[in-house]
């Protein structure tokens, strides 16, 4: 669309900007462009919740345009749990949506005296009251909104009431169930007081290429259709990303009892068919759902008829879900699991970090460090899925031990002074349900990813699960692979590709489809620093914080052994596997750039000036010396 949207609630300016075209073939969009704005507009140190703060709704090219799998839009921020850079990205149809209603990205700084919202209707923009919507649901919040407005069509990105009461494991929401959860963006919307970004319009994203397009979804149909993506096509297709749960949780890939625990033996096969949507899909799916432009689909539409836990209409649940509520609490009960994923959503809750930190509750209650008079009476049991619900509706609301619960497992043990033996986070970021013992290259991506506990970032991590020990624990010459597709996969993110894109086209693809919508060509090598770029503009912001190597934490949980089960005795050199890739990558051992990486990628000379020394000067030629 070419322009990008700033406005300040503190004094109701709003202003329309060009989308400068340098970055947007450096930086893409998304979290590169993102991390670009957010570097340039936002004062270095600014107080996470204060007026100096910015969170950013970015889209990426391929958004709009039909493109195949882009669908998806990021928010930026900083967390405010690591205080430093955060981007969560999201599906469902909200992107597309903001780029008809004239816009690439939208950027709020600033803090209003009362709630509000911005609607923007073909790029027309107002700053509304949200009093009346405070307080409210994100179902209701929706619903209260296209009522108001007078059409069931528009689209919203919007917070719960965890973000309103500034909870760190708060999301931002949309199309009802599709969330940007990561990081706590959504207590960041909260501290600005704005319930939500309303948008509307029929505007056109224009393609470079159409032609060249149109041939690269043909092939993208074809590989999914009857060549090497048709079995992720019909399994996640058909069963979503929890078809295959049972074999994660047996494998040692999901967590398990708060991470101490194993499938095999906490949680046997039998409790994890329980959990898996291949095993009991048919009973409750009655309708197909599938992301903007997706050709995959992995979701679904449920209906549960259970006595205990009714659910007229809820959307299947996600792998990670299953995971954090499931084997992590020992409940293998799927239509409680359905009703905790819905109270999630209503609230405005990442289900990842809000299992875990339940997770965590449980194990400090069994171990007597945290009391039931302290859980407000609650006897917080592994297995109990009515102390979930209970924790789930306190946290939610902010009431009782839901104010220090809030803020997810390393605020909480922060907050009483007890129970840190019993983390399991990323600087301070609680796991995916991925374990980096069972994968290793994830134990690099959680800990020192610019936005640390992600499982969607770049690199070798991503596919080593189901090698030979002998070769997943191989760090020699890490260094180079993982460089390649954390670049890859920085690409994916900041375009407005779905991270499941990367086996569902042939390689090549997104960095074609790229170039076939805004007519920037770039070669094999200018793809790859193109990548490399955006990782270092993401890790820019956590420099200028003050962030250095020392400042990244992962627990020990997911790097030393377990007593028993499939990871027995595994662990990980995650600060080996950094190395190696931070010498492919151009960072120095305590991760600031060097000098050549920035000239080689070109586009990073404000980072280059912020960040490093003045080069010295050239050596002056000889004979030259001034004479007497």
């Amino acid at each position: 669309m070419g322009k990008l949207l700033f406005v300040n609630l503190s004094d109701g300016n709003i202003e329309v900007r060009d989308l400068d075209e340098n970055d947007a073939k450096n930086f893409v969009g998304g979290a590169g462009l993102g991390a670009k704005i957010l570097y340039d507009e936002m004062p270095a140190n600014a107080d996470v919740f204060g007026p100096d703060s910015m969170i950013g709704f970015v889209t990426g090219p391929l958004v709009g345009t039909g493109a195949f799998f882009g669908g998806r839009y990021t928010v930026v921020s900083k967390s405010p749990v690591t205080k430093g850079w955060n981007d969560a990205n999201s599906g469902g149809f909200f992107a597309p949506d903001l780029k008809k209603s004239g816009f690439d990205a939208v950027f709020v700084k600033g803090i209003s005296e009362k709630p509000v919202y911005i609607w923007i209707d073909n790029g027309n923009v107002e700053i509304r009251d949200a009093s009346h919507l405070w307080g409210k649901t994100t179902l209701e919040t929706e619903e209260a909104l296209r009522e108001e407005i007078g059409d069931p069509k528009i689209n919203a990105a919007l917070i719960g009431p965890a973000g309103e009461n500034l909870s760190f494991i708060s999301t931002v929401m949309n199309d009802g169930h599709r969330a940007a959860a990561r990081g706590g963006p959504g207590s960041v919307m909260g501290s600005k007081k704005l319930k939500a970004l309303v948008v509307r319009g029929n505007q056109k994203t224009e393609v470079f290429d159409k032609a060249k397009l149109l041939e690269l979804n043909k092939s993208v149909a074809n590989w999914l259709k009857e060549g090497p993506g048709e079995g992720m096509a019909k399994g996640l297709g058909t069963f979503g990303t929890g078809g295959m749960f049972v074999s994660s949780a047996l494998s040692g890939d999901a967590g398990v009892k708060n991470w101490k625990g194993a499938g095999v033996v906490d949680f046997p096969e039998e409790e994890a068919k329980k959990v898996t949507s291949s095993e009991f899909d048919a009973k409750y799916n009655v309708g197909k759902y599938a992301c903007a432009v997706c050709p995959v689909g992995c979701g679904a539409i449920y209906k549960s008829e259970s006595e205990k836990y009714p659910l007229p209409h809820t959307t299947r649940t996600e792998y990670e879900t299953v995971g954090a509520f499931g084997s992590m609490l020992l409940i293998s009960d799927i239509e409680a699991i359905f009703m905790f994923n819905h109270i999630c959503n209503e609230y405005g809750l990442d289900t990842m970090s809000t299992g875990s930190t339940i997770a965590w509750a449980m194990e400090c209650y069994e171990e007597g460090v945290i009391t039931k008079e302290e859980f407000d009476g609650i006897a917080v049991e592994w297995g109990s899925a009515d102390a979930v619900i209970a924790l789930l509706h306190k946290i939610g609301r902010a009431e009782g031990c839901g104010k220090w619960l809030k803020g997810g497992t390393q605020a909480a043990a922060d907050f009483l002074g007890r129970g840190h033996e019993f983390l399991v986070v990323a600087s301070g970021i609680e796991e995916p349900q991925h374990d980096s013992r069972w994968a290793p290259g994830r134990a690099r991506m959680y800990k020192y990813d610019p936005t640390p506990g992600r499982h969607v970032k770049g690199g070798i991590g991503m596919g080593q699960g189901m090698q030979p020990a002998e070769v997943k624990h191989d760090y020699q010459y890490t260094g180079t692979r993982d460089a390649i597709l954390l670049s890859i996969e920085e690409i994916a993110n900041s375009s407005g590709t779905c991270s499941m894109s990367g086996g569902g086209m042939p390689p090549g693809t997104g960095v074609d489809q790229i170039s076939a919508i805004t007519g920037f060509n770039y070669s094999p090598a200018d793809a790859y620093l193109l990548g490399l770029r955006i990782f270092h503009m993401r890790n820019a912001f956590n420099l200028r914080e003050g962030f250095r190597r020392k400042d990244f934490t992962l627990s020990k949980r997911l790097t030393e052994g377990t007593e028993y089960g499939p990871l027995k005795g595994v662990s990980v050199d995650v600060e080996l596997l950094a190395d190696n890739l931070f010498n492919a990558i151009g960072l120095t051992a305590d991760m600031l750039p060097e000098r050549m990486m920035l000239k080689l990628m070109g586009g990073m000379d404000k980072i280059e000036n912020d960040l490093l020394p003045p080069p010295p000067p050239p050596p002056m030629p000889a004979g030259s010396e001034k004479q007497e």
